[in-house]
């Protein structure tokens, strides 16, 4: 990783300009040209630098639901699991916890009922009594790790 990839991610973390062509305005800031920086940004993304790139979008205010659910998942089922819920749509993201609830997981789905439903798909597929956990209350925390 050079310093214009440094910062591009570190750019990248405080959103995109909204404006008509905004790898253009971020080429700009950047003093680098909009393919240079899709090119690298391609290349962390496949290099595994970077995980995920796009929008972080607020379910409730377009009209969904989304939960935290968690499953106590037998060691040796962990990484099946962990795939069949890595294929699921309504699963935003799954990760291991160090806990008898040792798997984690969001789901956003259209609205509660289609939450309930995907909860208890996850069951019968598993065997596994998933714990849900609904939001209570909202925080906004704005991350930023410069790199």
């Amino acid at each position: 990783m050079d310093d214009l990839d440094r910062r591009l991610i570190n750019r990248l973390q405080l959103g995109l300009p909204l404006v008509r062509q905004p790898w253009e305005h971020l080429a700009g800031e950047l003093e680098s040209s909009s393919a240079e920086l899709l090119d690298r940004l391609h290349e962390l993304l496949n290099d595994g630098v970077l995980t995920r790139f796009g929008p972080m979008f607020d379910i409730e205010r377009l009209g969904g639901a989304f939960t935290l659910a968690a499953l106590a998942v037998p060691e040796p089922r962990f990484d099946t699991i962990a795939d069949l819920l890595a294929d699921m749509p309504e699963v935003a993201h799954n990760y291991r916890r160090e806990h008898a609830w040792n798997m984690w997981f969001v789901l956003a789905c259209p609205s509660e009922q289609a939450i309930a439903e995907t909860l208890l798909r996850i069951e019968r597929l598993t065997g596994l009594v998933p714990l849900n956990l609904p939001k209570e209350e909202t925080y906004h925390v704005g991350l930023y790790f410069p790199v």
